[in-house]
């Protein structure tokens, strides 16, 4: 059978995730040949900095061998290199004169260290810091250097000095800006990090423009333009990389910064891609792992014709990884006309900044305290509103309970692959992992940049503790996706998925078609998540069978002399605004005119009684649970408050309901008391009417008038 050939110009670490993808969704389809320049296989470059401080070694980080390219029939050109493309007869040369055909062709030539360009710079004992070969110079070089000095006071550099410091060397590391770091912190948070770093032994040169090396053959001085000196035996680059888009340009491909891209990874010649540290989407190049996975991934879908959502930014975030420095920076510090809250405990060295817009988180400083580093990042790409007690619980410098037992199971520990903790639980108590490689080999948690590690180990102790006590791990929503119902909904807002086929395609369900469960579901939370979208294909019959069923006014017994024209309003009142809306399940409204006729054991949802109190709401009671069930919700003074509460109550329902739950099973799952505490918190009630109202209104114009009935029994 003719297989479709796919060229990868590159074999790092975005190049190869994109092939992992590819296999997985079409593994017999491409023959695929890749050319790495490196004479190495494919290795986690960003854990270089832990072989040079001592904890990894070469083969630690290799992340797929000889073995996995020859299993997946892979035909793999190391320590060579591309040189030319032929975009019209669909043809690459190499710098061994190798002609390789193919049908696609992916660019994920990565990016290059910057070499200040001073006098000097060409002298022996000045390197950069960017593959196996430099970490191999800069070990051998320390075996007989003194003195180091690296350039540059970001990430890198500052890794790159821990681990020269590690190797026994003096170190100073020489800055342009005020403080270090200066790209993803503040500088309350940098001055804390250079004080620490100070007390590891390192030294910084801050405000320092270099102006040449000199030396005999070999670099023997840093000169400044301030007129300062520093000695040294070694000098390490660290000041930054730039896109290599030397390949790209030379045969006509669109550059700028880098290779320009469109959503889908696609440059301007026909069947060429780009993704990784080269490619350039809307004017931004990423550096770090988890956006370019998703490019890897995205691309994967669009390469065997899959349905694929966009490419879209992604809110970057930063794990320093030094031994004892907790450093954790994401999303955007300055914001137009956003509000800053700090908290700082000086005698803990705990520092603390989160950035709003409004009541929007859009990004973070941690220095001394980082565990709640994964949640924030989470809700920084949701652009999660914040209550002001999760802004308060966010800003403690002690006494926070953040024990991994009550971190939730669909939060996220590996950021960059997308690692929950429910994930983490199902492998060690299936698999029998025991330790965190274990877990890394099973997962990919911890794989890419390593920063999370600390939380994995913290997450395997608990495991193994008498502690543990998670044995029940929710199941996936139906047999067509392992993916629980919340994950779901989670990924539908994170992707922007609009349709039932994207996010079957997306989310890589089993069956294309989908199941007699999954499809009114979706649909429903489609409905939910983008009520004023016109963009949103709803197939409405599919979930016309969970609704508001009816609003019962139940006539007064005949013993009875109570009034029933008070309660007949309610009913129309409550009628009118929730009659079209569609529920996670049937739902059923009870009105009483008084106390006397109440006492019937009926099935419903809500129940509202007036009484000499008020009007009292109840709530549960339906299927699913005991009719005689119900608990006391509210009481209400006026009309307008029982008819807010039900309203309101019924609302959330909607929000936060697993499709096919009936309300007492939503009660018993979320409890009374948190209920009662968002429909009584004023503004939380608001925003609740207020999604309602709208969510009538879109759902009368998208369907023909279907009313609830409103009868007398």
């Amino acid at each position: 059978m003719h297989k479709e050939k796919i060229v990868l110009v590159g074999n790092g670490m975005a190049g190869i995730r994109c092939v992992e993808e590819i296999i997985k969704r079409s593994p017999d389809r491409f023959a695929i040949t890749i050319f790495g320049s490196e004479p190495h296989e494919n290795y986690n470059r960003i854990l270089l900095s832990s072989v040079l401080q001592g904890e990894a070694s070469f083969e630690d980080i290799t992340t797929h061998n000889s073995e996995w390219y020859r299993n997946n029939n892979i035909q793999l050109f190391v320590n060579e290199t591309v040189t030319c493309i032929d975009g019209d007869n669909k043809t690459i040369m190499t710098n061994k004169g190798r002609h390789i055909s193919y049908d696609k062709l992916i660019l994920a030539t990565g990016s290059i260290p910057f070499l200040l360009p001073l006098p000097g710079n060409d002298l022996e004992g000045i390197m950069t810091f960017r593959t196996i070969e430099d970490c191999e110079k800069i070990i051998e070089s320390s075996k007989w250097c003194k003195k180091a000095v690296v350039i540059g006071g970001g990430v890198l550099g500052l890794e790159a000095a821990r681990g020269l410091l590690h190797l026994g060397l003096e170190v100073h590391v020489v800055h342009l800006s005020p403080f270090i770091m200066d790209r993803q912190l503040d500088s309350v948070a940098a001055r804390l990090l250079q004080k620490e770093l100070e007390k590891q032994g390192m030294r910084f040169l801050l405000e320092k423009e270099t102006s040449k090396f000199t030396g005999n053959n070999r670099v023997e001085k840093v000169m400044f333009k301030d007129g300062g000196v520093v000695d040294t035996d070694l000098v390490v680059m660290a000041a930054g990389v730039r896109p290599n888009i030397t390949l790209a340009k030379e045969c006509g491909i669109q550059i700028n910064h880098g290779i320009v891209v469109n959503d889908y990874l696609e440059t301007n010649k026909k069947d060429i891609y780009a993704l990784g540290e080269c490619a350039e989407h809307n004017g931004v190049v990423y550096g770090l792992v988890k956006p370019l996975y998703e490019q890897g991934r995205i691309l994967a879908r669009r390469i065997c014709g899959q349905n694929s959502e966009r490419y879209k930014a992604a809110a970057l975030s930063t794990k320093l990884k030094i031994s004892g420095v907790d450093v954790f920076s994401a999303g955007q510090l300055e914001v137009r006309d956003g509000k800053i809250l700090t908290a700082y405990d000086e005698s803990e060295r705990i520092y603390k900044k989160l950035v709003f817009q409004g009541k929007t988180i859009m990004g973070a400083v941690l220095y001394g305290d980082t565990r709640e580093s994964t949640r924030i990042l989470e809700w920084i790409q949701k652009k999660k509103e914040l209550t002001d007690k999760e802004k308060l619980l966010l800003l403690e410098c002690e006494n926070q309970d953040l024990s991994m037992a009550n971190l939730p199971q669909n939060s996220l520990v590996c950021n960059c692959n997308g690692v929950t903790k429910r994930t983490i639980i199902e492998s060690v108590r299936k698999g029998g992992l025991s330790t965190v490689e274990e877990i890394k080999k099973c997962t990919k948690a911890s794989s890419s940049c390593g920063g999370c590690k600390p939380l994995i180990t913290e997450l395997l102790a608990y495991i193994k503790s008498d502690q543990f006590s998670e044995m029940t791990v929710e199941q996936g929503m139906c047999s067509c996706t392992l993916l629980t119902e919340d994950e779901v909904v989670e990924q539908i807002q994170t992707h922007g998925l609009k349709s039932g086929g994207e996010i079957k395609g997306v989310l890589e369900w089993g069956s294309e078609e989908g199941c007699h469960r999954c499809r009114p579901a979706l649909n429903y939370y489609l409905g939910m998540i983008y009520p004023e979208s016109q963009e949103v294909n709803l197939d409405l019959e599919s979930i016309q069978e969970n609704t508001v069923r009816a609003v019962k006014a139940y006539a007064i017994p005949q013993d009875c002399h109570c009034s029933v024209k008070e309660h007949y309003r309610m009913a129309n009142t409550i009628k009118d605004k929730i009659e079209f809306l569609t529920t996670p399940y049937r739902l059923t409204i009870g009105v009483y005119p008084c106390t006397h006729g109440s006492s019937r054991s009926m099935p419903e949802d809500v129940r509202v009684i007036k009484s000499p109190r008020g009007w009292e709401v109840y709530v549960g009671g339906n299927e699913g649970s005991n009719p005689t069930s119900k608990e006391l919700l509210s009481i209400a003074a006026s009309e307008v408050g029982v008819f807010e509460d039900v309203c309101g109550f019924v609302q959330y329902y909607r929000e936060t309901a697993k499709y096919w739950e009936p309300t007492g099973k939503w009660i018993e799952r979320l409890g009374l008391i948190h209920i009662r505490e968002v429909l009584f918190d004023h503004e939380a009630r608001k925003w609740l009417l207020k999604r309602l109202e709208k969510d009538a209104v879109m759902i009368r114009n998208r369907r023909d008038p279907m009313p609830a009935e409103t009868t007398s029994i």
